[in-house]
């Protein structure tokens, strides 16, 4: 008989992860069929957001590479932010 561990069921913290994968994944695709505009501020924010997700997810179930990829694509985003909002239209 297999017994259910709590680590084969989905967490909170694993949906938040995926969710914010899904942010991430379709916000570059649509960047790159030109459905979405990488200058606006849109772009950068549903990326951070993502980013935010998927480190919440990964502060459940630690994975350094992933950690460290994703604070640099959260840091980028916050840059990309603050620039798209001050870029005169």
């Amino acid at each position: 008989m297999i017994s259910p561990h709590a680590e084969d069921f989905l967490t909170l913290p694993d949906l938040a992860g995926y969710v914010g994968v899904g942010f991430v994944v379709i916000t570059y695709f649509l960047s790159q069929i030109g459905r979405m505009d990488a200058k606006r501020p849109l772009y950068p924010a549903l990326n951070g957001v993502g980013a935010v997700m998927i480190l919440w997810s990964l502060f459940h179930r630690p994975n350094p590479p992933s950690i460290v990829i994703e604070v640099f694509w959260l840091a980028i985003s916050v840059i990309g932010f603050v620039w798209s909002v001050r870029a005169k239209p």
